[in-house]
């Protein structure tokens, strides 16, 4: 599994991005492969699953079943909870 944050730059914020969502993945029991991109560049062939900013997630052409919005991109426990109900949903 593949997944990617996206910010504007694909610098900093989807850094940060990454970073919680590696932090919070072994507490889910989910091994993937996480990455980080600007907007412009990324097509829904990059990973299965896409974690945006809603101001990102609006303007984005991905599909929205594979989208997943936070609001406090340096929130461990958003991204926990938001990727919990996101598995939780496919299972």
């Amino acid at each position: 599994m593949k997944i990617m944050a996206v910010c504007g730059h694909g610098i900093g914020s989807s850094f940060m991005m990454e970073m919680n969502i590696k932090k919070v993945l072994p507490k889910l029991g989910v091994e993937a492969e996480v990455s980080h991109t600007d907007l412009a560049s990324v097509s829904p062939d990059d990973a299965d699953i896409f974690i945006m900013a809603r101001d990102i997630a609006e303007s984005s052409n991905l599909p929205k079943d594979r989208v997943v919005v936070v609001t406090n991109i340096v929130s461990a426990s958003e991204f926990e909870t938001k990727l919990r109900e996101y598995f939780n949903q496919q299972a």
